[in-house]
């Protein structure tokens, strides 16, 4: 993407504009010169087999969508699939490449532009109403444009897109399958984990929408989410763009989904698209790689090798064209272990726990397998830490996926704003598989607090790796109460080396989330009998 054409932020930094543009010249006037041999070789392919034109849908309430379509000639029976757009003003661009792909493989395809994106009408519904009265209207465009019988259905987002797809096969019954990558289950707990208001996520997606027509509705919910007032009224809102509210459906036809997923997600974390994914009866897949939200997979929006892009691809040639390629017996979950990049299948996601392991937190600062009772750790709130969830939205990722995951270092954590454990060192590496879970006490000597837990594999050296974490929210207790706090921390597939130490840092502040502390308020942090504070750890 050019300097001129980039928005201050943007959920698809290795997206160049440009180059997709030319692409989609080529793929009008037949003018390959300037492409890359394989771009320029899938030019030549696509325009043999399919016709390519832009056009525009008629979209809910009369607005009209930008959309392209690939279409074949002839009177064949053929599959076809739907393609919303990301959260971008880049729309239906981001997939020319791969819709262009999907055409030479026999599909009639349509990406269009959510509304209020790009070339299209409306105002930004966040996968509302209007959004799943979209996807209808584009699958009839491509059907009354088609020279033949259709077969089978697909519906393919990315992002944003996703969770419309999700939403449209849950309420259109001609969709036969879905695939979803870096999407939502749950919009609500993915804005509001654990009472605690996800701001950061809400501001990026804000930045990034910032050439986009927002509806009144949707800019009323994210300036409640970045407030705090009318939280209620955000997650009403938030329930009807929910794949989870509308499950059923989908398991009433046993519609097939496949998801990706980042293990390191900060605008939509794992383990609400994980519930979804677990109430899903129908088939079913789960990718989930290294790296942040939609990462994984921008390679393939390239045309690049690309291993969440071929596995959609078999996923579609399976379920709506009927072809045996295996991908129905290769298990419902694959994971990419931090850091070796080992992928592991699975056959199911609960499959990949053996079983738990209880560390208990002690009042010396260690993390061990005996109670320790009575003991108090005293943190300090309005401070930050260097223990944080990443150092931006989005763009942290492909540092992990580079290689490079972002080194904490141990001792420059204030003992005095955060409170600290740590394990022995580990005898031999400890696989972690799944969700681990935090219960610990704490007394806030003011009304509102908020602690953020974050489980770090410390090296030799004093640096370390953040392996997972999670927020943690009270708004209704009363002053100098002893609240108890059971949570899940975002589920995991982590290799802890031997010699390495678990650490385990629970601090009152992170910029990426609504702080509900006083400034220098304290959490005190204790282990009652009854209710020991321990950590579960899911091994493999």
């Amino acid at each position: 993407m050019t300097p001129a054409a980039r928005p201050s932020f943007s959920l698809y930094p290795e997206l160049d504009a440009t180059a997709l543009g030319a692409f989609v010249s080529a793929l009008e006037s037949g003018d390959v010169t300037g492409l890359p041999p394989a771009r320029a070789a899938g030019v030549a392919e696509a325009r043999a087999r399919s016709v390519f034109t832009r056009g525009k849908v008629t979209g809910a309430d009369g607005d009209l969508l930008d959309a392209a379509l690939w279409r074949h000639t002839g009177i064949r029976p053929r599959p076809m699939i739907v393609m919303p757009s990301p959260w971008t003003s880049l729309g239906w661009l981001v997939y020319a490449v791969q819709a262009t792909l999907f055409a030479a493989r026999g599909y009639d395809v349509i990406a269009y532009s959510a509304r209020g994106f790009g070339g299209s009408e409306g105002q930004v519904d966040v996968a509302g109403p209007l959004d799943v009265a979209d996807g209808s209207r584009a699958l009839d465009h491509l059907i009354e444009r088609s020279t033949g019988p259709v077969t089978k259905v697909g519906f393919l987002g990315a992002s944003y897109g996703s969770g419309i797809g999700q939403l449209v096969a849950a309420h259109d019954t001609r969709v036969d399958a879905v695939v979803a990558l870096s999407s939502w289950g749950d919009l609500g707990e993915a804005f509001h984990e654990n009472s605690t208001r996800h701001v950061a996520a809400v501001r990026a997606l804000l930045e990034a929408a910032a050439k986009a027509r927002l509806s009144p509705q949707t800019r009323s919910a994210f300036d409640h989410l970045l407030t705090g007032s009318d939280i209620r009224g955000v997650l009403r809102w938030a329930e009807v763009r929910s794949p989870l509210t509308h499950v059923k459906e989908l398991n009433r036809r046993r519609v097939p989904v496949f998801f990706s997923h980042a293990w390191h997600e900060t605008l939509f974390p794992l383990n609400q698209t994980l519930r979804m994914f677990n109430e899903l009866t129908g088939p079913k897949r789960l990718a989930v790689s290294v790296g942040d939200h939609s990462g994984p997979e921008t390679a393939g929006v390239l045309g690049l090798p690309n291993r969440i892009w071929t596995d959609a691809h078999r996923w579609f040639d399976h379920h709506l064209k009927g072809i045996d390629n295996g991908i129905d017996g290769e298990g419902q979950f694959l994971g990419e272990v931090m850091w070796s990049r080992t992928l592991e299948p699975r056959p199911t996601w609960p499959s990949a726990t053996e079983r738990l392991h209880r560390l208990y937190l002690a009042g010396d600062g260690g993390l061990g397998p005996e109670t320790v009772a009575g003991w108090t750790a005293t943190v300090l709130c309005g401070m930050d830490t260097p223990a944080t969830v990443a150092d931006s939205v989005v763009a942290s990722g492909y540092a992990e996926m580079a290689g490079r995951p972002k080194a904490y270092p141990t001792e420059g954590i204030d003992r005095t704003v955060a409170a600290v454990w740590t394990a022995e060192p580990a005898a031999e590496t400890v696989r972690l598989r799944g969700t681990p879970r935090l219960r610990v006490t704490y007394r806030a000597a003011n009304p509102g607090s908020t602690f953020v837990a974050y489980l770090f594999d410390a090296g030799p050296d004093g640096t370390a790796h953040l392996i997972t974490h999670a927020p943690f929210s009270d708004l209704q207790s009363p002053p100098d109460s002893l609240i108890s706090a059971d949570i899940e921390l975002q589920a995991t597939a982590y290799d802890v080396r031997r010699g390495h130490r678990l650490m385990l840092v629970i601090d009152a502040r992170d910029p990426f989330y609504a702080d509900a502390n006083l400034p220098r308020a304290t959490l005190a942090f204790t282990s009652p009998e009854a209710t020991p504070s321990c950590l579960d750890l899911p091994l493999g």
